[in-house]
């Protein structure tokens, strides 16, 4: 007597998650919008807005960090970087395009219309003349153009992973080595940046990127929300990316990777193939993830790549619990809020008499005690409580 064939299950069917998250992720946006300052009740204001696309950016990140740590075992303490990169690299594009409108409207009035290269060098010593410096740096040769800009978010991100994949992975580099490597290759980067011959202005970093060209008669409270909207897209299609990468025959190589990498390569699998792919593919999406981060911030600068940046990303994954994309989601905006909580000023200070316990100077230690008690306690985070929740009802 012959079983009969179980059919096999589509992808949504293997990953449950997915349709309830995007279906969480569009009420929220949905919630967000009719409660705004631009379309809605005012509720929400527009700084908060600004917050909670943010926070959807920095879930982004923490997905691709999950991805890259939790399912493939490869704890990257540079990922951050690559957020950056893409922020500094749509930053190019937006202080370009704003100093040229301020600068040609500026100019229009003169007798004589200004060529084409006043302009330019108008626009350089207007955009560099912080650092002391006059011209444009080779790396701004695509900053006029949207699109080679919004390229190299990607193409840069991308290939710095790949090389750097490349180089550490043929040498089977692995473990806490390769974690200091990733975390060396972040210093080193954020060091070059804070030089003023950088090209990127040092220590000033790129500002006001909150101020969209050919959008200056646009309210931000309606700027805002059109990033939100951008934020929860990119944060639903990369979440179903990621679901798509980690399931499957691929997700099973990758786990495999992570638990008992010597027994993968001897069943001939290409193991440096595959960590290559998953790192260079997260890095092409954290940098996306800063692209849409950094105009709401209004600013980016060296300082956000330093490795403590990428720390902060592992603590999030760790909270939200590893192998989990809903955990880094959960743990992104647990640990995000509440610093914003803590450090605006939203939490009480606490008198104790002999002192006054003030949370703006006590968040991090909080925090730090929060990642031990997760480890310690709940080793598979907040992800794992969902799961048990999930599995009672």
């Amino acid at each position: 007597m012959t079983g009969v064939q179980a059919k096999p299950r589509g992808f949504f069917a293997q990953n449950p998650s997915i349709l309830w998250f995007i279906a969480l992720l569009g009420l929220f946006t949905l919630v967000v919008t009719v409660t705004s300052e631009a379309f809605g009740t005012g509720l929400v204001s527009t700084s908060f807005v600004k917050t909670l696309g943010k926070t959807l950016c920095l879930c982004l990140i923490a997905i691709a960090m999950d991805v890259v740590w939790g399912y493939c075992g490869i704890l990257s303490l540079g990922h951050f970087a690559f957020f950056g990169i893409g922020g500094y690299a749509i930053g190019m594009w937006l202080m370009y395009a704003r100093t040229e409108t301020i600068v040609a409207r500026s100019m229009s009035n003169q007798i004589i219309p200004p060529t084409g290269q006043e302009i330019s060098d108008a626009i350089a010593s207007q955009i560099f003349g912080v650092v002391g410096a006059s011209e444009f740096p080779p790396i701004w040769a695509f900053a006029h153009s949207l699109p080679l800009q919004l390229l190299m978010v990607i193409v840069v991100p991308g290939l710095l992973a790949l090389v750097f994949g490349w180089l550490a992975f043929r040498s089977r580099v692995t473990g806490v080595y390769l974690s200091i490597l990733t975390q060396a290759m972040t210093l080193a980067l954020s060091l070059y940046l804070f030089q003023n011959d950088s090209g990127l202005r040092g220590n000033n970093g790129l500002s006001g990127l909150q101020n969209i060209p050919g959008a200056t008669d646009v309210p931000q409270s309606v700027i805002s929300i059109y990033f939100l909207w951008a934020s929860a897209l990119a944060l639903g299609l990369g979440y179903v990316l990621f679901a798509f990468v980690t399931s499957g025959k691929m997700g099973s190589v990758i786990r495999a990777i992570r638990d008992d990498e010597r027994r993968v390569r001897f069943l001939g699998y290409h193991v440096e193939s595959y960590k290559l792919f998953v790192f260079t593919l997260t890095a092409v999406v954290s940098g996306i993830a800063g692209a849409l981060y950094y105009p709401q911030a209004g600013i980016v600068n060296p300082a956000e790549i330093a490795p403590i940046a990428s720390i902060y990303l592992a603590v999030w994954v760790a909270i939200g619990g590893r192998g989990r994309l809903y955990g880094a989601v959960l743990g992104t905006v647990f640990v995000t809020l509440l610093s914003s909580w803590f450090t605006g000023g939203g939490a009480p200070d606490i008198n104790l008499g002999f002192y006054t316990v003030k949370w703006t100077d006590w968040w991090l230690v909080l925090l730090g005690f929060s990642f031990v008690a997760v480890t310690l306690f709940a080793p598979q985070g907040l992800g794992g409580l969902v799961d048990k929740i999930v599995r009672k009802s």
